[in-house]
């Protein structure tokens, strides 16, 4: 693919989500958060900083111009975590390879569900008795599949670009289900030791439409006297992310790496660090060392909250995260603990649980 080739079709991504927005009025929402989770034992043990270091198969998510700096031909990262005490399944999967000295290419799927939920619809049979076997089971999943691409700029040395195209499928057992489609642009920026990074996703917001099945649905919402849904749309605004990371080598067998990231969102007051009804500033911060690049320990912030108590008072609150990592021959095994809540809620629950994650990947020429 030529340079212009690529141009224009970033064009056409921003074009297509502008003359969208402008024929159609939207309401902002807090949608497709899922996508907001992360993906990778390594970023996860970091406090979800990436940005600027993406450098392996998962930065088709984190940050697609960090494909650019795969060491070998040919990538794949597999990751699994439960969340929320094993109820909630979060599976990523990506392969990523260069095309050429000058451009690289990946391809990422992401899953998060909760399944085998009962419903219980029809336990009560038309006597008043109960029927345990009219139990049947359904899963409420959200599906993300990622294509993406990045080029070195011949302008400016040591920058790199790329841009992810993400389709987006939600399903809620028979009862409702989703498709959506946007454009993620990030850039990284190579300086000595230091390491820049930025990363819009969403930015040419993201449209997911909503269809109900109102034959199922309808028993239940006349059961509860609710009304039935309607066919919606939801936007999700862009989101900004600057990272910034140095490396520091102290001999031949250690050396350590410092990163931040900030959150820039634009979708109304968040629980965050700096907010406002216009913009909200979350940063959260990652540190890993390793020994002959070979063992690393990692750990990492974010989450920043303020939240009430019972006799009124507030409390500010970070989570923690730490992971380790083991890499040879091509091999790497990255475990993260990390502990996630709602980034919208009001407080955190005391018994909330951490999450492990698992991921694996593996490069080959």
């Amino acid at each position: 693919m030529t340079k212009l080739t690529f141009r224009c079709l970033v064009a056409v991504f921003i074009l297509f989500g502008y003359s969208a927005a402008s024929a159609q009025v939207f309401t902002p929402k807090y949608s497709n958060e899922f996508l907001n989770i992360g993906v990778g034992g390594r970023a996860l043990g970091m406090g979800n900083v990436q940005a600027a270091i993406a450098n392996d198969a998962t930065a088709g998510y984190w940050n697609p111009a960090g494909l650019l700096l795969l060491k070998d031909k040919y990538n794949v990262t597999l990751m699994h975590s439960e969340l929320f005490a094993g109820i909630a399944k979060n599976d990523f999967a990506s392969f990523a390879m260069p095309l050429d000295s000058s451009s690289a290419l990946a391809i990422s799927v992401i899953r998060l569900g909760v399944d085998d939920i009962a419903d219980t619809r029809r336990l009560q049979n038309e006597y008043g008795y109960i029927q345990y076997d009219s139990i049947k089971f359904f899963s409420v999943a959200d599906y993300a599949m990622l294509l993406s691409y990045a080029r070195r700029s011949t302008l400016i040395e040591g920058l790199s670009l790329g841009a992810s195209a993400k389709i987006i499928y939600r399903n809620v057992g028979e009862f409702a289900n989703a498709w959506g489609f946007g454009v993620d642009a990030g850039a990284q920026l190579q300086r000595g030791s230091w390491q820049f990074g930025l990363m819009a996703k969403d930015v040419t917001t993201t449209f997911t439409a909503w269809m109900h099945n109102v034959e199922a649905l309808e028993e239940a919402y006349y059961q509860t006297g609710n009304e039935l849904p309607e066919n919606t749309a939801e936007l999700t605004l862009p989101r900004l992310v600057l990272g910034v990371a140095k490396n520091f080598e102290f001999n031949d067998k250690f050396s350590a790496l410092l990163a931040t990231d900030i959150d820039f969102t634009f979708d109304g007051k968040r629980n965050v660090l700096l907010k406002s009804d216009v913009v909200s500033v979350d940063p959260h911060m990652g540190l890993e060392l390793a020994y002959a690049h070979t063992i690393f320990v990692r750990g990492g912030i974010n989450n920043y909250q303020e939240t009430k108590s019972f006799d009124g008072g507030t409390a500010k609150h970070m989570q923690p995260n730490f992971g380790i990592g083991f890499k040879t021959n091509g091999f790497n095994l990255d475990l993260a603990l990390s502990r996630v809540s709602d980034e919208e809620s009001n407080a955190i629950s005391s018994t909330s649980t951490s999450s492990v994650i698992v991921s694996l990947g593996y490069s080959f020429n």
